[in-house]
């Protein structure tokens, strides 16, 4: 079973790809629904050397970001580059 660990919002890197799917509406709905409800489900990333790689979660990080949070509940995985 993996854990949740809390990891800073500022050192999770988006890659260009995933940045380009970003939909300002979902993370506004998001970001409406953390603040009702809480954070259901963790982002996942991974390792890269010093850094922090998304790997699943760009609108659940953004809509996160959006309410001022420092850090957000994360999934450490091992996933392949893109």
């Amino acid at each position: 079973m993996m854990k949740i660990s809390l990891v800073p919002i500022d050192n999770v890197y988006v890659p260009v790809k995933r940045r380009a799917t970003l939909d300002p509406q979902k993370v506004e709905a998001l970001a409406q629904s953390i603040m009702e409800s809480g954070q259901e489900a963790p982002i996942l990333v991974r390792r890269d050397g010093e850094r922090l790689v998304l790997v699943e979660g760009l609108h659940r990080l953004e809509a996160c970001r959006s309410l001022g949070e420092a850090t957000i509940p994360a999934y450490y995985v091992a996933a392949r580059r893109h």
